[in-house]
């Protein structure tokens, strides 16, 4: 009995924060050792961040300051189209559906049913509204940050873009070369 006591008094001895309590100085606090006062010295010139550089916040954050972004960072190709079309499907079809209405797998299996694209509040959305969704959720729908790349967030938010513009347009709307094509694949 003696032998586990004298165990446990050595263990708890061991247990001590030595590390965690050392002195030190955090980075940005002042200090006596330096002339500048500075706990920690100034960057070399020419030093390059490594990590993440997220400096374009209109591309990161979906956001300038506090404010949405109205237009896309980027430009708008077939290429980011189809990829948003292609992220849509994987991520987001399964609850708002292929067509954006909110009538997905998941709501027709008693989830809370998401707003459909179509309706005039997300039509008149700006589209940092939707990459700022995607990144950081909203309601029951979680954060896609871990999961879908910036790029591809602003690829989704085109898509879903170009969902809204086609659900009520009118094949008058079409320009008569495409709308020949149309026509030709409904025969």
């Amino acid at each position: 009995m003696a032998l586990v006591g004298i165990a446990f008094l050595g263990l708890l001895c061991g247990c001590r924060h030595e590390m965690y309590d050392q002195p030190k100085s955090d980075p940005l606090e002042k200090s006596d050792f330096f002339k500048n006062g500075a706990a920690s010295r100034p960057l070399v010139s020419g030093t390059v961040a490594r990590g993440h550089l997220e400096a374009d916040q209109a591309f990161y954050r979906g956001m300038i300051g506090t404010n949405l972004v109205t237009e896309f960072p980027m430009p708008i190709t077939k290429q980011v189209l189809e990829r948003g079309r292609e992220r849509y499907e994987i991520y987001c079809s399964v609850c708002h559906a292929r067509t954006g209405d909110g009538n997905g797998m998941i709501p027709q299996r008693g989830f809370p049913v998401p707003p459909s694209y179509h309706i005039d509040r997300l039509r008149d959305a700006p589209v940092g509204h939707f990459y700022d969704v995607i990144t950081r959720g909203y309601g029951v729908m979680y954060s896609y940050a871990s999961r879908v790349e910036p790029a591809d967030r602003w690829a989704i938010a085109a898509y879903i873009r170009a969902l809204q513009l086609s659900h009520n347009s009118r094949l008058e709307n079409v320009p008569p070369a495409d709308r020949a094509k149309l026509e030709g694949q409904n025969q």
